[in-house]
């Protein structure tokens, strides 16, 4: 189970959300769960507003199960749970509850049964640090931070690494940081290259090989409805979103493998 979450808006964590699920869908069974208010993962898989009258909401607040939330998407094996329209309003519900920073866990825990049929669930968060992203951490065996190549960008990563950390302290001990992504790279821009180089430099091998080059038809494919791997498989962006589902299950098998090199571990 693996949070996308950055504090900072318009670094592309949604559309990473959905193009990474997507991209992993044609070799494992994938649940993405909408987290975020705005709902554009929602969107981006071609679900419409009006279909979106139970979903996250109503599973976190209302109790609803989670069979009942999951819709099929038109991505073979992969499901989404929708950002209903209340979702806006989860944050003031959840202040007064007791243990709130585990109601999405305990959802999740009590749907066990029906969660063992995916391999992969992703949580795409809102871009910020509050209630429903420290929910979505503590649910979150890991995080997968994406970040944009550009200053402000690299400013405030400390940010949602200190948050990992306190979650991890004070909530979800078992909490490991998947990785970071670059992303909107463009390498006609020095800017781009400084900023990657810093963050490799600074994080050595949490970030991942592949980068995401800005593209127009990542950003053309949402309001087609469309992953951009459905929406123009060819496209630079689209050919790099399925190298970063391969790096990811190269690493999930070499921390298996040493997981069973070091049981102790």
């Amino acid at each position: 189970m693996i949070a996308l979450a950055n504090q900072k808006g318009g670094v592309g964590k949604t559309t990473t959300a959905v193009n990474l699920a997507t991209a992993l869908a044609s070799e494992r069974r994938v649940l993405l769960i909408d987290l975020d208010p705005q709902g554009n993962a929602s969107t981006g898989l071609g679900v419409q507003r009006l279909d979106r009258s139970v979903g996250s909401y109503a599973m976190l607040i209302d109790g609803a199960p989670l069979d009942y939330v999951a819709q099929e998407t038109r991505v073979p094996n992969l499901s989404l749970i929708p950002a209903d329209p209340d979702l806006a309003g989860a944050e003031v519900e959840l202040v007064g509850r007791p243990n709130r920073e585990r109601s999405l866990r305990d959802c999740l825990t009590s749907a066990e049964d029906a969660l063992r049929g995916y391999d992969y669930i992703f949580l795409d968060c809102p871009p910020s640090l509050g209630l429903l992203t420290v929910n979505a951490l503590v649910a979150a065996g890991s995080v997968l931070v994406p970040l944009q190549c550009e200053f402000y960008a690299l400013e405030g990563v400390s940010q949602i690494v200190q948050t990992i950390e306190r979650v991890r302290h004070a909530l979800n001990p078992s909490l490991a940081m998947e990785g970071i992504v670059l992303t909107m790279f463009d390498r006609r821009n020095n800017l781009s290259e400084a900023v990657a180089a810093d963050v490799r430099g600074y994080f050595g091998d949490k970030v991942f090989e592949t980068v995401i080059p800005r593209n127009i038809r990542v950003s053309e494919a949402p309001s087609h409805g469309l992953p951009v791997t459905l929406y123009d498989f060819r496209s630079p962006g689209a050919q790099a979103y399925v190298k970063l589902a391969v790096e990811l299950l190269r690493r999930e098998r070499s921390k298996r493998a040493a997981a069973v090199r070091s049981p102790a571990a």
